[in-house]
């Protein structure tokens, strides 16, 4: 038994839902594929498939041994992308993980112009405001405003500002304030943002002329995902601090208005962080050169 492409014959019957699918996209006879699974089952000691006239479903055991061995397949994969040809077509899957705002701002309205360059890699982006393990769950690459996984390679792909504001509407009823300590007091409502991680409100950094201040106000909303959080300053709900790209557009359209425009926190450091074993992989390298790239043009210091 070929060990290797029975693991393959067996993941790709799963991927596609049955075994012709799988013959055809493996290019080899159907009668070929069911040996090589049979085989494997034997091998193993447990029946992977259930296999009926109508349609094949995978085992509790079959699950389980799909979930680990994609990833050995992926691993290969990687291995086979770093050597000859295939350096310049990296194909293959690719896991990213990213917030929401980036996700929805930067990353996928972008995508057009990845996918044209790099046609054979087979894009997964999770979107969460939660830090993930990307060694735990097997994650390709990260992008995240902290370096301080030592247990990962970390590299700084631009910074983003910080910027406080609100809906007209609500200037209207509650003026403008003047100084973060009216937020504090406070006289002005905030529509705040909590960590998915550890349900901490996060804190608000001002910075004029050298004096630094950090202020935790009493919030009467609290959201924990970056669109959430713009969508209760859209609402009217609270002044919001948050990163500028995310409120750019819609204080260009009038919907949002800057506040405390000289009490500017400094600017936080966007990073592209991946394990270790994922350093030579073409498709990550091609991935990480992109979004470089992406990250600096819209970034307060693009020289990074």
């Amino acid at each position: 038994m070929d060990q290797l492409q029975a693991i393959r014959a067996f993941a790709r019957v799963v991927e596609t839902g049955g075994f012709s699918k799988a013959a055809q996209s493996l290019q080899m006879p159907n009668a070929t594929l069911s040996k090589s699974i049979q085989a494997l089952e034997k091998h193993l000691g447990v029946k992977l498939l259930e296999r009926s006239t109508r349609r094949v479903s995978v085992t509790r055991d079959g699950t389980a041994y799909y979930e680990r061995t994609k990833h050995l397949l992926s691993e290969l994969e990687d291995i086979d992308a770093t050597l000859g040809r295939s350096q310049a077509t990296p194909k293959g899957r690719l896991r990213i993980e990213t917030g929401g705002a980036v996700a929805s701002l930067l990353l996928i309205p972008a995508l057009p112009d990845f996918c044209a360059r790099y046609p054979d890699i087979e894009l997964q982006v999770g979107v969460s405001d939660r830090t993930a393990d990307v060694i735990g769950e097997n994650i390709d690459g990260a992008i995240r405003i902290s370096a301080a996984d030592g247990a990962l390679i970390s590299r700084k792909i631009g910074a983003f500002g910080w910027t406080t504001c609100a809906s007209k509407a609500y200037l209207q009823r509650y003026g403008v304030p003047e100084h973060p300590q009216q937020i504090l007091d406070g006289n002005f409502p905030v529509a705040g943002y909590f960590s998915s991680q550890t349900g901490i409100l996060l804190p608000m950094k001002f910075c004029k002329q050298g004096e630094s201040l950090e202020i935790t106000p009493a919030c009467k909303v609290m959201v924990n995902e970056s669109n959430a959080h713009l969508a209760t300053a859209l609402a009217g709900i609270g002044l919001i601090h948050t990163l500028d790209f995310m409120i750019h557009p819609s204080i260009k359209a009038g919907k949002l208005v800057p506040v405390l425009e000289d009490w500017r926190a400094p600017p936080v450091d966007i990073y592209f962080s991946y394990a270790p074993s994922r350093q030579l992989s073409t498709k990550v390298r091609v991935f990480a050169d992109w979004v470089t790239g992406l990250i600096a043009r819209n970034s307060v210091n693009p020289e990074g």
